[in-house]
């Protein structure tokens, strides 16, 4: 038993190695993917066609293939189609798949926050003389954007956990630190705190959205 605490501890350092960089990526992505979330969720409600098209084919195109395979095709791929579109960096390549992922789940969400502002403020806005991107922007994005704590935290865990996905470009993320360790000691305990430090990053999180929820959600 004290053997095994003894290996837990060495292992610990590169556990958090890998926490941190999973935690940044996760960060990135999200913040990046709502902000271009708010963009595709205006152009899938505007009354422009081509724009509106666009819109619904990029969040169909997302949403409707798998995450692992575009992260394939992003770091992979894209070198094949053309030697410019190479991307060296690992942690790159994650970070515009999943922002690019994470941006089409959270612009049906924001698409749906903003029609549930009450049209009469819309109305209220342009007989003000306020153009439609300063209505969007100045008044029904805002208000949008209190509600939307509830399902960004979501996709936030769920990303959090997505994340394991980019050991498999050789991304030193937790889970690709917990199979090099699991591999070089022929031992499996490392499962078990490598496990116990996404329960404990989740839980961090989950509580940080839960308090935010609270104190910025409007009923």
């Amino acid at each position: 038993m004290i053997e095994s605490l003894k290996k837990i501890g060495l292992w610990i350092p590169s556990l958090l190695d890998g926490a941190k960089l999973t935690v940044l990526l996760t960060l990135a992505s999200v913040s990046v993917g709502l902000l271009i979330s708010v963009f595709l969720a205006l152009g899938k409600i505007s009354k422009k066609k081509i724009i509106n098209k666009i819109c619904a084919f990029y969040i169909f195109f997302f949403r409707g293939t798998p995450l692992l395979l575009q992260l394939y095709f992003v770091y992979y791929g894209l070198p094949k189609i053309n030697p410019a579109f190479t991307i060296n960096s690992r942690f790159f390549a994650a970070f515009v798949t999943f922002a690019l992922n994470s941006s089409a789940y959270l612009a049906e969400v924001v698409r749906a926050a903003i029609v549930s502002i009450d049209k009469g403020q819309l109305e209220a806005s342009r007989s003000l003389g306020m153009s439609y991107g300063q209505t969007m922007f100045s008044v029904v994005i805002p208000q949008a954007l209190a509600r939307l704590l509830p399902p960004v935290g979501n996709e936030f865990i769920l990303v959090l956990k997505d994340a394991s996905l980019v050991s498999i470009i050789a991304l030193s993320d937790i889970t690709r630190v917990t199979q090099n360790i699991a591999s070089s000691t022929s031992s499996s305990l490392v499962y078990i705190p490598a496990m116990i430090l996404y329960l404990i990053i989740t839980a961090f999180f989950t509580w940080t959205f839960n308090q935010l929820e609270k104190k910025y959600t409007i009923e």
